[in-house]
């Protein structure tokens, strides 16, 4: 359920992609200054987003140097120094990784993620008390939602989605630093937002796993609620993928809205990028299968790197 949220990159300006590039990097280099190497393997682009995003709303200056890296020893290449944004993700980072191997432990008895699991249980005590609610809030929406997929006790896509899009909701909410304009309105516009883009990474999720699932007989939100006819996978997409387009769609309406609220202090044209075209493409490739099994498009390390 990650690496759904990155730049429709052929639109970016050189500027602007070094600065997403420059995010990225600066999360990897702040999980390293936070939590060592080992967890630096759960980067995500999800979490870059968040980075982003949250530091869009920082009035503070950022701090740019160049530095590399072990996997580039030479070249050295501009990264955002670590701050109150960069640190927070990078905590998310690693908590929804955590938490995400456990769920996959506990649905599919991986041996993998038992061991990266194992590998990451130590790092948790290190995560700062700012965010022991939020941590909380994670561990019980997921419970909750593997619940409600285990049981099948739910009847509509809403339901099975809110678990999920609370999660992230509260993780932009409860951001434990200040920010512009900082108050109620903007908390609750940060929620709306998180709650939207938590749903639009659940359905798509659910979108791009649907074949392989119905394959495998696994369950999927989408297959269960409205494959009454048990019809294969190609004859189900067309019924059901207007339906789910609705859902796709109206989500990323409310980020764009969302984000169009908030007073930017920088990343704007990158979160506008992500938001309007890289969502968009995402779902236009995973909806047509044309090429999203490609490590989820062309936006990948080779590319970041």
């Amino acid at each position: 359920m990650f690496g759904y949220v990155t730049p429709l990159k052929s639109e970016l300006k050189i500027r602007e992609f070094n600065q997403f590039r420059g995010y990225y990097c600066g999360l990897c280099f702040s999980i390293k200054k936070h939590f060592g190497n080992i967890p630096r393997m759960t980067l995500n682009y999800d979490m870059t987003f968040l980075a982003l995003l949250l530091d869009g709303l920082n009035p503070e200056e950022i701090t740019v140097e160049l530095k590399t890296c072990m996997s580039h020893p030479i070249a050295k290449k501009p990264v955002i120094l670590d701050n109150d944004a960069l640190t927070y993700a990078a905590e998310m980072n690693v908590s929804l990784a955590y938490f995400k191997l456990l769920d996959d432990i506990k649905d599919d008895k991986d041996l993998k993620s038992n061991i990266l699991a194992f590998g990451l249980s130590p790092y948790k005590k290190k995560f700062s008390p700012s965010i022991s609610l939020i941590n909380t809030i994670i561990k019980d929406n997921l419970n909750k939602l593997s619940n409600l997929e285990d049981n099948k006790n739910f009847s509509s896509i809403d339901e099975i989605c809110d678990p999920f899009s609370i999660i992230v909701g509260k993780i932009l909410e409860l951001y434990p630093h200040n920010i512009i304009d900082d108050g109620e309105e903007t908390r609750r516009t940060l929620y709306e937002f998180g709650y939207s883009l938590g749903k639009w990474i659940y359905l798509i999720d659910a979108l791009d796993d649907l074949q392989e699932d119905m394959e495998k007989n696994k369950f999927n939100p989408i297959n269960y609620l409205f494959n009454k006819d048990t019809l294969k996978y190609e004859d189900f997409l067309n019924i059901i993928l207007e339906r789910i387009e609705f859902s796709i769609l109206s989500c990323g309406c409310t980020c764009r809205d969302s984000l169009s609220r908030l007073n930017l202090n920088r990343n704007k044209d990158i979160l506008e990028n992500i938001i309007n075209l890289g969502m968009m493409d995402k779902y236009v490739n995973v909806s047509t299968k044309s090429s999203c099994k490609k490590d989820k498009d062309e936006f990948t390390h080779k590319n970041m790197n």
